[in-house]
């Protein structure tokens, strides 16, 4: 579904790169999560996709099509992308910020109000209790389930999610993860996820892309990933969670039945 082939990119004519020759292959229905630390260029792969960062060299095809010959606004509608700290448009209602995507793609008005009640039910919004609030009137677990509704109301293949589940706390967080996973799965969606966070990315991935400086170092399934590390930094990243897994499982034990 998505193949991006020495993909690169410098802010600065080639002097230095925020991401280096890159090749990777994303099948359909794969959810691929890309981690490592910060500034490692995760999130500028993740932005080139879709265009919007332009890379500096390279090709990314996109279901057969190299998205360098596509229209941008034509490509980002087609792609669907989840935001970092959720992104809502604050002076759309609910229903008008879900909606936005299939008006601008001219659907029918009566298919754009159907596939908003349908998309809001589909996240355990009630349409009659949610279309017309406003964004501030949300929680956080509930703007971030908008924002999701919103990138796949044009019905998208391909959704990029740029650290979705961040702004909102563990628990709401460990929902959004189980009902995205389940709902990736149902739609047949195939999704490109940025995190930092090292459990969240074991728990939803199909398989793992490491990056470092730029580099990719490492992809793979979670399991394979954690038994075989090719890279030292690979291995380090991995013991983080093994680190605290061994750590809760110590205060389990210690704690009194």
């Amino acid at each position: 579904m998505i193949r991006l082939e020495q993909l690169a990119k410098s802010y600065d004519e080639g002097r230095t790169f925020a991401v280096h020759n890159i090749d990777l292959e994303i099948p359909a229905e794969e959810l691929l999560v890309l981690v490592g630390q910060s500034g490692c260029g995760k999130t500028t792969t993740l932005k080139m996709i879709n265009r919007l960062v332009e890379p500096s060299s390279g090709r990314i095809i996109v279901d057969g099509e190299d998205v360098i010959g596509k229209d941008c606004v034509e490509l980002r509608r087609s792609i669907g992308y989840v935001f970092q700290g959720i992104g809502l448009f604050p002076h759309l209602t609910v229903g008008e910020n879900v909606g936005i995507v299939p008006t601008l793609l001219k659907w029918d008005r009566s298919a754009v109000s159907a596939r908003i009640d349908e998309l809001l039910r589909l996240m355990s919004l009630p349409p009659q209790q949610f279309r017309h609030r406003m964004p501030a009137e949300l929680s956080g677990g509930q703007q971030q389930r908008v924002g999701v509704a919103r990138a796949l109301a044009g019905r998208p293949k391909i959704v990029l999610m740029d650290e979705p589940f961040g702004a909102v706390d563990p628990v709401t967080r460990d929902t959004l993860q189980t009902e995205f996973k389940a709902l990736q799965k149902s739609l047949q969606l195939t999704v490109i996820m940025v995190t930092h966070d090292m459990a969240e990315a074991l728990v939803m991935a199909d398989r793992l892309a490491v990056m470092h400086q730029g580099h990719l170092l490492q992809v793979g399934t979670p399991q394979r990933l954690m038994a075989s590390p090719t890279h030292p930094h690979v291995a380090a990243l991995l013991d983080t969670p093994k680190r605290q897994a061994a750590r809760l499982e110590s205060l389990i034990r210690a704690t009194p039945r």
